[in-house]
């Protein structure tokens, strides 16, 4: 039985399309969708020698009524595009291919109101570029593309599109993701305590020693094919620097407010290139919630039974509130906002966490009431396991800031002490060819999990003279080569940025008010004349001691559960309660990555902008250093450390 095609469109793109076809199919052409079209069709094409939006967005609404699957052919500013193929109640429609490409591109926000303009006319002029041969090359593809269809062979249309530059004639197959957050053909959920439900499920190690459980290697295709596409990937560049000490690798998030760069640091470039793409699958994940869809909007007075009250995570000091322009406004507990299901694994139970809490790029507004950053993302090739990198990444930060606020003399370290070799090796090559010799401190809290505190000491006269980092682990080993890898990322490349703005930079220090942004904590304590803010370590003239002297052997395991629930155990004996939000999205879903916001009410929380800073509801930082023998009694907010943290 021969094929049933509907095209619609008009224009030589649309004719030679018909001609070719119509002697192989039966073809029904309309011009527009205005009287209707058959709702038998095997396939529905439409073709324009221009950028016709409006046609697309009407082509998304009869599949809702015939089921036919849909492929479209257009002309944009001098580039020919073919595809998406388009099937019914399936995501990846052409809205988000629009949004890919659009976000790929350099004048994104321009070319997004150009779509909103074009969509909200019905005239079409021929776009300029679209020359006779240009035209007849798409016509081709695209009918060779049909013959595939029609034939049920693996469409290359399926998740993709055909970009073509009609000056030159180059085309090729560019993949992209749906958007889970698209309009036309989103099928996430409504958020519900159902789904916050976490039942801990086995998640066997890769291997002795290890604590991942899948092996980068097994995700090296699906990262790059699935993710990295210079035109239309969720990740649109990447760039290895070859100035670092290490082996340091970036890849781009592009997003309508502008670019995002997300970094992985290993041993070699290939390892952290993945890793990059990991981190801004985590950075991407957090955002905004787009793996279920909010639906709770009420006041914390209405849900406290159910909720978490935001006091317990810390917020801004009341005289920030009231300083004209803060950004934020004191919480109100009987004004409305937006709410997420949590699970509190603590207690067993699901708990509503203020989205703005639980994604780190909201929080401004009317409703806004605190600042909140990346603290306790993580992702991983499962839930547990990126729960575990999560409640790691809040014990980091929180020994670090801890540290700071109340000027622990922390024991230092011996790196060759270590019983590494790998670690001794990256303390040599830091040291030959960056210049900086490493200092290592024990900043373990109460909670017992090994947590270091990094410090490098520039011996140039030239360039950032001390570069500060943390890292939290189970092996104290990982935790100090995770920040020494942290450390590596700074140095040598932002040594002209500091000589550039040293005069900036000084401000800052004699007024602290003027760090504002993420870079200026590290650029900060740049400069020599802020050495003697960190005397309180620097100065410790006490033996260093061996890992081995500072921490004490733990019990290993197969599972990488087994590890997380005697964390938990642990955590319940101090009274910290661990809360997980679900942030896992169908865009990491599709490969077996889960990514996961982990709060712990009580712990510190890392801010960047020192009128940003959140201790208010915060007691743990007056009473820990006095548990942990640093201190006779516990502190005072007047006695804490009131200088900008160094965290870079």
């Amino acid at each position: 039985m021969s094929s049933f095609i509907v095209i619609i469109g008009d224009g030589l793109l649309a004719d030679r399309v018909y001609e070719e076809l119509s002697a192989r199919c039966h073809v029904f052409r309309r011009s527009d969708f205005e009287y209707g079209i058959p709702g038998n069709a095997d396939l529905m094409l439409v073709l324009h020698d221009s950028w016709d939006p409006r046609a697309h967005q009407q082509a998304e609404e009869v599949i809702k009524q015939t089921g036919s699957p849909w492929l479209r052919g257009f002309v944009s500013f001098g580039e020919g595009v073919i595809g998406p193929l388009v099937r019914p109640n399936t995501p990846g429609c052409s809205q988000c291919g629009d949004l890919r490409r659009l976000l790929g591109g350099q004048e994104r926000s321009e070319m997004q109101q150009v779509r909103q303009k074009l969509a909200a006319t019905e005239h079409r002029s021929i776009d300029p570029w679209a020359s006779k041969t240009g035209l007849l090359q798409m016509a081709n593809v695209i009918v060779a593309e049909t013959e595939r269809i029609l034939a049920e062979k693996q469409a290359y249309s399926e998740g993709r599109m055909f970009l073509t530059d009609l000056k030159t004639l180059n085309g090729s197959w560019h993949s992209f993701l749906p958007d889970s957050l698209c309009p036309v053909c989103s099928q996430i959920p409504d958020d519900s305590p159902e789904l916050a439900r976490i039942s801990l499920e086995p998640s066997r190690k890769i291997s002795e020693g290890s604590y991942r459980c899948t092996p980068l290697s097994d995700l090296k295709t699906v990262l790059t094919d699935d993710y990295l596409d210079n035109r239309t990937g969720l990740f649109n560049s990447k760039m290895y620097d070859l100035i670092t000490p290490f082996a340091d690798a970036s890849v781009n998030l592009p997003m309508m407010s502008g670019d995002e760069g997300t970094a992985g640091r290993t041993q070699c470039y290939g390892d952290s290139e993945l890793t990059a793409i990991l981190e801004g699958l985590e950075r991407h994940c957090g955002l905004e919630p787009r793996g279920k869809r909010t639906v709770v909007h009420d006041s914390y007075r209405n849900l406290e039974g159910q909720a978490l009250h935001p006091l317990k995570v810390g917020v801004h000091a009341d005289e920030q509130y009231e300083k004209p322009g803060f950004p934020f406004q004191k919480f109100d507990p009987d004004t409305p906002i937006d709410w997420v299901w949590g699970y509190s694994l603590t207690e067993e139970r699901p708990v509503l966490v203020p989205e703005l809490l639980a994604y780190y790029s909201l929080g401004c507004g009317s409703a806004g009431f605190v600042y909140e950053t990346s603290n306790g993302c993580a992702l991983g090739g499962s839930r547990e396991e990126a729960i575990f990198y999560g409640i790691m990444e809040v014990v980091e930060r929180d020994s670090f800031l801890l540290t700071w606020y109340a000027k622990l003399n922390l024991p230092r370290l011996h790196p060759q002490k270590a019983g590494d070799e790998e670690l001794q090796l990256m303390v040599e090559r830091m040291q030959a060819v960056a210049g900086y010799d490493l200092y290592l401190y024990n900043a373990t809290m109460e909670n017992g999990i090994p947590s270091v505190w990094a410090l490098a000491k520039n011996r140039k006269d030239h360039g950032l003279n001390i570069i500060c980092a943390a890292g939290a682990h189970l092996d104290p080993v990982r935790a100090a080569k995770s920040a020494v890898q942290e450390l590596a990322g700074m140095m040598l490349n932002l040594d002209d940025k500091l000589e550039g703005n040293k005069e900036k930079y000084e401000q800052m220090l004699k007024d602290p008010s003027l760090v504002r942004q993420m870079d200026d904590h590290g650029m900060l304590y740049g400069l020599p004349q802020a050495e003697e803010r960190l005397s309180f370590l620097l100065e410790n003239n006490d033996p260093m001691r061996s890992f081995q002297e500072e921490f004490k052997r733990r019990t290993t395991h197969d599972d990488l559960t087994d590890d997380l629930k005697d964390i938990l155990e642990e955590f319940h004996r101090h009274g910290l309660e661990v809360i997980v939000v679900d942030q896992t999205t169908p865009e990491t879903r599709r490969n077996g990555l889960y990514c996961v916001k982990v709060l712990i009410p009580g712990m510190l929380p890392m801010t960047f902008g020192h009128h940003l800073t959140r201790l208010k509801g915060l007691d743990r930082v007056l009473i820990v250093p006095a548990k942990l023998g640093y201190v006779a009694e516990p502190l005072t907010f007047e006695q804490l450390n009131h200088d900008p943290h160094p965290f870079p």
